[in-house]
């Protein structure tokens, strides 16, 4: 299908499409986040909570999955850098549902925005009920009842739900203040930990029977949603001062960084923990700061943390979660409520965001630990693959259509190569969810179909009823 609407002009302006234009915000007072605040908004967004676990959820695969970690930083690159390129042209907020958009048109670019706010919305719900579990390291009074987790996992939620609420300015300095403090305590481990280094710890570099493809593809499929989040920048791209220079920028630090800390923290787990004892550790990191200093205060210090790391990400995901619904409203593509804008976010998209991820979470606490909920947060790995997907061919439609305008044949063929990388990896992030996490993801896809019916037939109606 065709979009009607005016696309975004090549020359990468910052011209919305169609009725997505926002006059408004082309000035200063608006662009709330510079460089470094973009930055963190990546870094704090693929570096959440996961890194706290991810050395022991692959430790048993042994030290190639190392070699994973390496393979999946560079398609993780390719993908920032094809995102950059993206905002370079398309500088405004939406991401990949503002690229697909203009590539292939309003369903491709629904299915984009439709797709990337599920995995917003269960994606905090899971990192909610996470630092449920260090919060009870802290404060053993939350982990004693299952009514006062579910409150706890609700407050952690709702308070980045009202930094947003609190305008762009506010949702900047708690990302900004989030990353520099989690950083502390993994970089103490990421660099400090190199200087305790035993190799004796390392165990068997491949400690499965699976052949040494099958060793990486399978740690790999536990990292793949380590990396989710490299398009951080791109979506809140309105929201960045001079965006067509500052979102790639952001995109690659952000992404390099992130990577940077998860090799080196993983390496240095490795290398201070036995392996017999890391396989089956709840807390690595606390293990490793145990090991270089002694003692058992590296427990209290790690859950703080990760509480700070959790909060830090979901306050940048609830930001992420309003801004496609909001350039999809914009082009008629979400109910309208969704356009609204108070202190330059959106308030709807932030609200009803906050609302779902908290029922999502009422039911995990009421349906116990194991059931649907679990299956979800795989389905989040599937679900932001397809705007992945989307951006990478839209990168590929772009440059084989002319649309570049006129490039030298050397950064033609580069750029199709990286699209054609970040595409590839993209694939392998769906193979890696799972025949499961695929078939229900598919499911919630299709569900947004109805949904798109309806606010097609709406914007139709519209149309010519001026006529009529």
């Amino acid at each position: 299908m065709t979009s009607t609407a005016t696309l975004p002009t090549e020359t990468g302006t910052g011209a919305e499409s169609g009725r997505g234009a926002e006059p408004g915000d082309a000035s200063p007072q608006r662009k709330r986040f510079g460089l470094p605040v973009a930055t963190c908004l990546v870094m704090g967004n693929i570096i959440g909570g996961g890194i706290f676990l991810l050395p022991a959820s692959v430790a048993p695969f042994g030290t190639i999955s190392l070699l994973a970690f390496a393979v999946l930083t560079l398609g993780a690159v390719a993908l920032a850098l094809v995102f950059g390129r993206l905002a370079r042209r398309h500088p405004q907020t939406g991401g990949p549902y503002v690229y697909a958009r203009a590539a292939f048109g309003d369903f491709a670019g629904f299915l984009a925005a439709w797709s990337y706010w599920i995995t917003t919305w269960v994606s905090n719900a899971a990192l909610a009920v996470a630092a449920v579990g260090y919060l009870g390291v802290l404060f053993p009074a939350v982990g004693a009842h299952q009514w006062s987790m579910c409150l706890a996992a609700l407050l952690v939620q709702w308070l980045p739900a009202l930094a947003n609420l609190a305008g762009t300015r506010y949702v900047g300095a708690v990302q900004l203040v989030a990353t520099v403090l989690k950083f502390v305590p993994l970089l103490l481990v990421a660099v400090g930990g190199l200087c305790f280094f035993d190799p004796a710890n390392l165990g068997p570099f491949r400690a499965t029977d699976q052949s040494p493809v099958g060793a990486v593809s399978a740690s790999a499929a536990i990292l793949l949603f380590s990396y989710l989040g490299v398009e951080s920048a791109a979506v809140s791209a309105g929201e960045v001062r001079d965006p067509a220079r500052n979102v790639g920028r952001a995109t690659i630090l952000g992404t390099v960084g992130a990577a940077t800390v998860y090799l080196l923290g993983t390496l240095s787990v490795f290398g201070l923990v036995a392996h017999e004892k890391l396989v089956s550790s709840d807390a690595p990191f606390t293990d490793a700061v145990n090991a270089m200093f002694g003692g058992t205060w590296g427990g209290t210090a790690v859950a703080c943390a990760a509480v700070i790391s959790m909060v830090g990400a979901l306050n940048g995901w609830t930001l992420l979660s309003a801004q496609t619904p909001y350039a999809a409203a914009k082009d008629g593509l979400f109910p309208k409520a969704f356009e609204t804008k108070k202190r330059g976010v959106p308030v709807a998209g932030v609200v009803v965001t906050v609302v779902l991820a908290s029922a999502l979470t009422l039911y995990n606490y009421t349906a116990g630990p194991e059931g649907v909920f679990e299956v979800l947060v795989l389905v989040t790995t599937f679900t932001a693959t397809v705007p992945y997907l989307l951006s990478t061919a839209a990168q590929v439609h772009f440059l084989l259509s002319g649309r570049s305008g006129r490039v030298d044949r050397g950064r033609l063929a580069r750029d199709a190569a990286l699209a054609c990388l970040g595409f590839a990896f993209s694939m392998w992030l769906v193979a890696g969810a799972g025949y499961a996490a695929v078939y229900q993801g598919v499911l919630f896809l299709f569900a947004g179909v109805l949904v798109y019916a309806v606010m097609s037939a709406r914007r139709r109606r519209a149309a010519v009823s001026p006529a009529g």
